[in-house]
């Protein structure tokens, strides 16, 4: 395998991550990067949009937020979108993505990482569990809000 990195969203990849394809049954429990694309540049005082490239290439997207203000305590540190692409996916992207996202969560004093995912067949529970996220919650829509203690 090669080796992975990150990098911020930018012009120059922004349009590999807009087109990251995913595995059938997934698009139901992600939102396109392109919502994520528009929320980033709404909130740029709270939103980390990145990249995972694989020697060149982007093979997954991922948006932390970090507010330490937020008035609830999932919002504080928490993962907005991971998508990984499907060809790329169980090669480890995923998790190299969501360690990245704690390890800026840790440089920034906090201690621990949220996520907020649907649950269903097909769907990201087993992967954040797998990473060591334990759900503890549920919003007023049914979706699992799960932490991942640092």
């Amino acid at each position: 395998m090669s080796e992975l990195r990150l990098e911020e969203l930018a012009a120059s990849n922004i349009v590999a991550a807009n087109t990251l394809s995913l595995k059938p049954g997934q698009e139901q429990f992600v939102a396109p990067v392109s919502h994520s694309i528009a929320e980033a540049y709404v909130n740029p005082a709270t939103a980390w949009p990145r990249v995972v490239l694989e020697d060149d290439e982007v093979v997954g997207f991922i948006m932390g937020n970090f507010d330490p203000d937020a008035h609830e305590d999932e919002f504080k540190a928490c993962i907005w979108r991971i998508n990984v692409a499907a060809d790329a996916q169980g090669h480890g992207v995923g998790r190299f993505a969501v360690l990245a996202v704690a390890d800026e969560a840790r440089r920034r004093g906090l201690e621990r990482i949220t996520v907020i995912y649907e649950p269903g067949e097909a769907g990201p529970a087993a992967f954040f569990e797998k990473i060591g996220f334990t759900p503890y919650g549920e919003t007023p829509y049914g979706e699992t809000v799960a932490a991942l203690e640092l």
